[in-house]
This record gives C-alpha cells, sequence and structure tokens, in this order.
C-alpha cells in the first residue's frame, strides 16, 4: 500500500549566492550560471554577470598597450603613477631626516667626485636629497610630478623606473667627467644634492615620447632653455647634472619609443643593463685615468 505522504512533491530549496548564503538570488551569471544576489551582480553585454567570472576575464584579457609599452586604460590603480608618487615620498621623507638629524643623513648621502670613488652609492642616493630650502624640493617635486604623470602611464612603470634610475645617476657621472682638474678644481670636493638631474632626464623623455606621438615640441624645448639656463647664471646649481640626467634620459626615451613592437619586452631589459654598463664604465675610466680607485 503507498503512503500518500511519500507521493507528495518536496518543495525545491530557492537558489541563494555562493559569495553571500543568506541572500536568495533568482538571477543567474550568463557565463558561469550561478546565482548572483545585487551586490554581486555585473552589467554584461548580454544579461549579467557574477564578479568572480568579472574578474577572471578581465585577468585573462589580452592588455592593450601604448606604442611605448604602457597598458592603456585598465583599472584606475593600473592607471595611477604609483612610481612618482613613490618617488616624491622617499625625497620628501629624506628631506625631513635631513633637517631632524642636522645635516647627518645628508652627509651620509650627498655626492661629490672624489667620495664617488669609495662609496660609489652616492652617485644614485644624492638625488633623494635636496638644500635646507623649501623651494628645492618643491620645485623639483613639482616638476616630477607634472612630468611623471605624463611620462609614467605612456612608458609604464618598469621602464618609467629605469628612466628616473639612469638620469640620476647619468647627472653624477656628468659632474665626475666635468669635474676638471682633480687638484685645482673646486667641484672635486663640493656636495652634489637633488632630484634635478633625474628631473632633466625625464624632460629628456619627453622630446622623443612627444616626436613619437607626433605632438609639438616647443613647450618642452622653451621650459628646456629657461632651466637649463638657470643652472649657469645662478650660483651652487650643478649645471652638469641637469646635462648628464638630460642626454641620459633622452637617450633611454629613445630606445623605448622607437623600439620595433616585437622586440619591446627585449629592450625594456636590455637598457637598464646597457645603460649602468656605460655609466659605470665612464665612472670607472674617469676614476682610472687619475689612478685613485682603492683608494
Amino acid at each position: 500500500m503507498n503512503d500518500p505522504a511519500a507521493e507528495e512533491p518536496t518543495e525545491a530549496a530557492p537558489p541563494v549566492c555562493p559569495r553571500h548564503p543568506d541572500r536568495v538570488a533568482y538571477v543567474r551569471c550568463q557565463r558561469c550560471g550561478r546565482p548572483a544576489c545585487p551586490e554581486c551582480q555585473r552589467p554584461a553585454a548580454v544579461g549579467v554577470q557574477c564578479v568572480d567570472c568579472v574578474r577572471e576575464s578581465r585577468r585573462t584579457a589580452p592588455r592593450a598597450r601604448t606604442v611605448f609599452g604602457g597598458v592603456v586604460g585598465g583599472t584606475t590603480t593600473a592607471a595611477r603613477p604609483v612610481v612618482t608618487f613613490t618617488i616624491i615620498g622617499i625625497c620628501v621623507v629624506s628631506w625631513i631626516l635631513q633637517l631632524v638629524t642636522g645635516g647627518r643623513w645628508t652627509e651620509l648621502l650627498w655626492f661629490w667626485p672624489w667620495g664617488g670613488a669609495v662609496e660609489p652609492w652616492r652617485f644614485l642616493t644624492a638625488s633623494f636629497l635636496h638644500s635646507t630650502s623649501p623651494l628645492h624640493i618643491l620645485f623639483n617635486m613639482y616638476a616630477l610630478w607634472i612630468t611623471g604623470q605624463f611620462l609614467e602611464p605612456l612608458l609604464g612603470r618598469l621602464r618609467f623606473t629605469v628612466l628616473c634610475l639612469l638620469a640620476a645617476v647619468g647627472g653624477q657621472v656628468a659632474v665626475l667627467l666635468l669635474a676638471g682638474d682633480p687638484y685645482t678644481s673646486s667641484a672635486w670636493v663640493t656636495p652634489v644634492v637633488g632630484a634635478s638631474g633625474m628631473v632633466f632626464g625625464l624632460f629628456g623623455a619627453m622630446l622623443p615620447v612627444l616626436r613619437r606621438l607626433g605632438r609639438s615640441l616647443g613647450q618642452v624645448l622653451v621650459l628646456l632653455a629657461i632651466n637649463g639656463a638657470i643652472g649657469f647664471f645662478v650660483p651652487r646649481i650643478s649645471w652638469q647634472a641637469h646635462l648628464g640626467g638630460l642626454v641620459v634620459g633622452a637617450l633611454v626615451a629613445v630606445a623605448y619609443a622607437y623600439a620595433p613592437r616585437e622586440r619591446r619586452a627585449l629592450v625594456a631589459w636590455l637598457v637598464p643593463v646597457v645603460g649602468v654598463a656605460v655609466l659605470v664604465a665612464l665612472a670607472v675610466g674617469r676614476y682610472s685615468s687619475l689612478g685613485v680607485l682603492g683608494m
């Protein structure tokens, strides 16, 4: 004898959102078919997709890139000039340390040609120091911000980082090469600080980048002329560092701007390797000619 209660159909449980099991969800993702509550729904070309499918789609989708290798579009985080912010932050923190340590932090990191022979890290660290005058750091950080927010998204973070660091070191190498006679010139014992070499490297990089984009170079050339002249007429400004950063920045940007599309990744790695090798060779050659290495 059949049990009538056993023949009654059981009512199916309502579908719930996998990410929020306490929420009933009758709308399903068009991609994976899972229920999605209103918080987890994302509009798609047809219907909606869940947040997990949207995230996976973004992760696996090919990224469009600029002619220099930077990522086009993407998320707000990807477009943010993180490297520019980081360099500015390091410079600001370093400047505060210069003030609170009474100059000891400055003496530890500044550059002068004789000091670079035995403490080579100074070729880089001097670019993150500034004079105690707020105008020095304010001008450099403003110039870095203006150029960085334009160049970093175009080049991409890796290339932009390489550009900044090589230009910074290139500025100090130029100070060394143009210091004159080490036994008569005061340049060999004059400390050099400031991100000006790096900033001029970004100015120099703007030239091939704008030319590659087919834009006018007029404003950048005027800016370079004015700032370059300041280095010759205003005392205690290292025009040598400006010139070195400018040349290195322009050469690095030329390599990135005109690299064939199929060689962009290779060029991205060759530029720092070749750049460091050339700068080290120039510095070692200068010191060796004077017989001061290993002192």
